[in-house]
């Protein structure tokens, strides 16, 4: 089943005219997002979400409900002058790019991802850094977006956090925990001095397992919970559970104030929809 969250649309989109307008998706297994960009007024014109609200949906499935979407949205299959996809999933894993090697993709995966025998590996190389994003796509709905627009661009959500936060907070002499929250999973991520120190993605269905993970990560890496300066994005607000129960422990704690954030999208959280939002 596929339930709607957010339906944002602007009246004065040009829908006979969209070469100026880039569309850019975000994939996950238990969602679909998409937003219509024009790059020359800079200006969002359709911004929606929709939330798969089957649970553990195979890949079949998970094909069969994007094809609903698009037979529902003409827009989706209009033409436009780029086309950008990000996978969201936690089939990745993040290697130096001194010891990469393409011929050994499945090396780099096997000890953190269950592979089958004809998964299909990517792999994106993170700007300004000397890191190579190994990861697992959605090869099946790659294939229908091929038949769709006949070429696009695709990488991993991750590759698109790690390179604009990166580059946002270049110039932190500190360590920063970032903390991107989805419905039932979230991206932790450490930076120091321009490098990344860690980037991890976990499942949760409780609270518990949501501070137990963040915690046990900055143990690791001998990280004061008290001090670190912690950013917030995502599906995380104040008043949610999941904010309070942090709170108690990690108290260095702000949100993702983005120095851009479209007038249309007023409404809703700056500090959410980093990914698909920084597709531009």
């Amino acid at each position: 089943m596929i339930k709607e969250i957010k339906k944002i649309q602007t009246n004065n989109i040009d829908y006979l005219n969209l070469l100026d307008n880039q569309l850019s998706i975000q994939l996950s297994l238990d969602g679909f997002s998409f937003c219509v960009y024009n790059k020359i007024q800079k200006k969002v014109g359709v911004f929606e979400v929709y939330e798969f609200t089957d649970k553990n949906i195979s890949p079949k499935k998970h094909l069969e409900l994007i094809k609903k979407i698009y037979a529902n949205h003409k827009i989706l299959s209009l033409k436009y002058k780029s086309v950008s996809v990000t996978h969201f999933n936690n089939l990745v894993s993040q290697v130096p790019e001194p010891f990469f090697d393409k011929k050994n993709l499945a090396s780099y995966l096997q000890y953190s991802v269950k592979l089958l025998e004809d998964d299909f590996i990517a792999f994106d190389s993170i700007e300004n850094t000397e890191i190579i994003n190994v990861y697992v796509p959605f090869v099946n709905i790659n294939n229908f977006l091929l038949d769709v627009y006949g070429a696009f661009t695709y990488k991993h959500a991750s590759t698109i956090l790690i390179e604009k936060l990166i580059q946002q907070f270049k110039n932190a002499d500190k360590e920063i925990c970032f903390i991107n929250v989805t419905k039932n999973q979230f991206e932790i991520m450490i930076v120091h001095n321009n490098k990344l120190i860690l980037y991890n993605c976990f499942n949760f269905t409780t609270k518990e397992d949501f501070i137990y993970y963040i915690l046990f990560t900055m143990e690791q890496l001998k990280l004061n919970p008290e001090e670190i300066q912690t950013i917030l994005l995502g599906d995380i607000e104040q008043k949610f559970e999941l904010y309070r129960v942090l709170y108690q422990y990690v108290r260095n704690i702000s949100f993702y104030n983005p120095t851009f954030f479209p007038e249309i999208l007023k409404d809703l959280s700056k500090h959410s929809f980093f990914t698909l939002l920084n597709q531009f």
